[in-house]
């Protein structure tokens, strides 16, 4: 069973994102909250609809809900944007893209926090190709996500993520 690699090593930030340190996966998912940088990228499409991924079973947080389109660590070392590029290649397969950041801001859950930088692209219907690092991904309609909301169907951070940038009216 594939599983993530608790050794992988990430680096530790500030609020404003500067590196203070690094540690490994398992420390920062185990409960020690250091804070440490994400990339997500939301991908809508011509239509506003908007994409998201499944977590496969075997991942450590939030396994088998839905979740951002791309959603990936920072490498110790490794810049935003340089994340945001990898992630969007290995998990949706979308290579040319315009990201439009859009926010960041620290995200705490019960066993980790993160510096969550995000951005958003558009992408033809047929772009995302989810990769075997997924259970698979669609579009969804806002009606669709808002329906879903507070059933167990996302991922606590993107339900807090989505209503944020995109407030119900």
């Amino acid at each position: 069973m594939l599983k993530d690699n608790s050794k992988e090593i990430f680096p530790v930030v500030d609020e404003c994102g500067n590196v203070v340190g690094k540690a490994t996966r398992g420390e920062c998912h185990g409960g020690g909250k250091l804070l440490h940088p994400v990339v997500h990228l939301h991908v809508f499409d011509e239509e506003g609809r908007l994409f998201l991924q499944r977590r496969p079973l075997w991942k450590d947080i939030q396994p088998g809900k839905w979740d951002t389109a791309v959603g990936g660590h920072v490498d110790y070392g490794e810049e935003v944007a340089d994340a945001l590029t990898r992630e969007a290649f290995e998990e949706i397969g979308i290579e040319k893209f315009q990201p439009e950041f859009l926010k960041a801001y620290v995200f705490e859950s019960e066993r980790e926090r993160e510096l969550v930088h995000v951005f958003k692209t558009e992408a033809d219907a047929t772009a995302p190709k989810p990769s075997s690092e997924l259970d698979g991904g669609r579009f969804w309609t806002r009606k669709e996500i808002l329906d879903s909301i507070g059933k167990g169907v996302f991922t606590p951070n993107f339900e807090k993520e989505y209503l944020m940038l995109f407030p119900v009216e």
